[in-house]
């Protein structure tokens, strides 16, 4: 008896033979690359705004370290239109004749996007320069991906009555 030899198969590649098709592969790139990016961005727009916080409760908000006793005619003199305390700024020809006057200094701690920084609002006495009160905030600015106004995030709040607060009017408690 004679055996007959059967030819070899050869094996075709199926659509499930586990392999990934090329196109597959782009296609799954195409989809995830726009998420990933778009998960950096958020991510750090997080990071920075947690740091904030941070910074915040570190230093921020408002100190006081001395309170101006002015007479009442003085006291009408400090308001502005709306009926508020309101301090010339330093350099001004205003801030001549003024019992206190306010500077404003921007401190960066990251340039970009985003962008950090601490804002210092500083109230200072006319006479002799000794500072009455600060008011420290940090923020950041941007960081978006996409934006036609850029996101930000600060903290904490100024008060709306801060320059009032370094103001006693002689004869009432404050």
């Amino acid at each position: 008896m004679t055996k007959t030899m059967r030819p070899q198969r050869r094996f075709r590649r199926t659509a499930q033979s586990g392999a990934i098709k090329p196109w597959m592969l782009i296609v799954l790139l195409l989809a995830l690359a726009p998420l990933l990016t778009l998960g950096f961005y958020e991510g750090r727009k997080a990071y920075w705004d947690a740091k904030v916080r941070e910074m915040c409760e570190i230093d921020g908000g408002v100190k006081i370290n001395e309170v101006i006793d002015v007479d009442e005619n003085s006291y009408e003199s400090i308001k502005n239109k709306f009926g508020q305390v309101d301090f010339p700024k330093k350099g001004t020809p205003e801030s001549k004749d003024s019992v206190a006057v306010y500077s404003y200094k921007d401190t960066y701690i990251r340039r970009g996007a985003p962008e950090v920084r601490r804002s210092d609002l500083i109230v200072s006495r006319t006479s002799n320069g000794s500072i009455l009160a600060t008011s420290t905030t940090y923020s950041r600015v941007g960081g978006d991906l996409f934006a036609l106004h850029p996101s930000h995030f600060s903290c904490p709040n100024t008060p709306n009555n801060f320059f009032a607060s370094v103001i006693n009017i002689k004869g009432k408690a404050k």
